[in-house]
């Protein structure tokens, strides 16, 4: 904890000063462009991937980069969503998951997790995504892992897809989806091409989305 205290004078005596115009601008208003779900993982930091300032992402992080399909007992992640489409107007939204997940390869590996009954429900959530993974055939153990990654990114773009603001902005044409995998030795990002229904990389593909794959018609 003394770090982290540490830190923040630091954060107040330093950075702070070098941004003070941009914090008084934020003090009463904020515009992200986009609406950032990232694993809680540590070693996951949205903002100092993507090189974002302060005000430039909304960022929802939880187990798994997991969003689950709207129902009618709405909890804080569907919550997020609905503010950030439709009161902030994000115009895009990145799912991303990333290389060595925990929640995934407890799922991949058929990990026990009965003395974390909470995780357990939580994980149900990319029970789509287990069943496409399992159906598969894997070289190895970490194949299996990293195959488990990505169908997650994908399951989740297909749970987003159920929530009223992101099914009226998607048909407005206000809103685009984005399905990356971080990778956190070589720091690359793999990114969902709808079209190809493949991973590419971003680096190599800047203008890759999700959209056209995971797109529901109108009714």
């Amino acid at each position: 904890m003394k770090a982290i205290i540490e830190g923040f004078l630091k954060f107040q005596k330093e950075a702070y000063p070098q941004r003070e115009n941009l914090f008084k601008n934020l003090a009463t208003n904020q515009n992200p462009r986009a609406l950032f779900i990232s694993c809680s993982d540590s070693r996951i930091v949205p903002e100092l991937v993507t090189q974002r300032e302060p005000g430039e992402l909304f960022v929802i992080r939880n187990a798994g980069n997991i969003v689950p399909s709207y129902g009618p007992e709405p909890g804080g992640v569907t919550a997020s969503v609905e503010y950030a489409v439709s009161k902030l107007g994000v115009r895009d939204v990145v799912i991303c998951g990333h290389s060595d997940c925990g929640a995934m390869t407890a799922i991949a590996t058929c990990q026990c997790l009965g003395h974390m009954p909470a995780v357990e429900h939580w994980l149900r959530y990319a029970d789509s995504a287990r069943l496409v993974n399992e159906a598969r055939e894997h070289a190895n153990e970490q194949e299996r892992i990293a195959s488990m990654v990505r169908e997650n990114v994908i399951a989740q773009l297909a749970n987003i897809q159920t929530h009223p603001s992101v099914r009226l902005a998607l048909s407005e044409a206000r809103l685009n989806l984005h399905g990356w995998v971080f990778d956190i030795e070589s720091g690359t990002i793999e990114a969902y091409d709808g079209a190809s229904m493949k991973f590419v990389q971003l680096a190599e593909h800047p203008d890759t989305t999700a959209a056209p794959v995971c797109w529901l018609p109108k009714d």
